[in-house]
């Protein structure tokens, strides 16, 4: 899922992502994507999409750019905070694939069109997890 905010910054991101996918053969089909309206919704969405019974990852992907109010503050933090609770709460891996950057420079090169984008390296870390948990005995209720 994507945040829409900084949108120019997050379809990069988006692009990288699709990008993991392929080079690590995983079928569009089995994939779902959704948009949010900015970073402070993403765990919303990552906690439906990983109490669905469906998900064996989620993959949140946005761009949080320092500017000349607080928002910022109020955003990045809680919006990493909220992800990290959905993965523990749920035991589904959620992976922070929202860039929380000083200038859209610095977002521009966190997007850039190849395997250092940001979105690509949250698909593989989201591929990694799964396989790790996978191999992990199961939690004992």
């Amino acid at each position: 899922m994507c945040a829409k905010f900084n949108g120019a910054i997050t379809e990069r991101l988006v692009a990288g992502a699709r990008r993991a996918l392929e080079d690590h053969e995983v079928e569009p089909s089995t994939v779902e994507m959704a948009w949010v309206p900015g970073a402070f919704e993403l765990p919303v969405a990552a906690a439906r999409f990983a109490r669905s019974g469906g998900a064996d990852a989620v993959v949140a992907l946005g761009a949080v750019i320092r500017g000349e109010t607080a928002h910022f503050d109020y955003v990045a933090g809680p919006c990493a905070e909220g992800l990290q609770r959905v993965a523990i709460d749920t035991g589904v891996p959620v992976v922070l694939g929202v860039l929380t950057t000083e200038d859209v420079d610095q977002a521009l090169e966190r997007s850039a069109d190849d395997e250092t984008n940001k979105g690509y390296e949250a698909v593989v870390t989201a591929l990694e997890m799964v396989d790790l948990l996978d191999r992990l005995p199961p939690p004992k209720d």
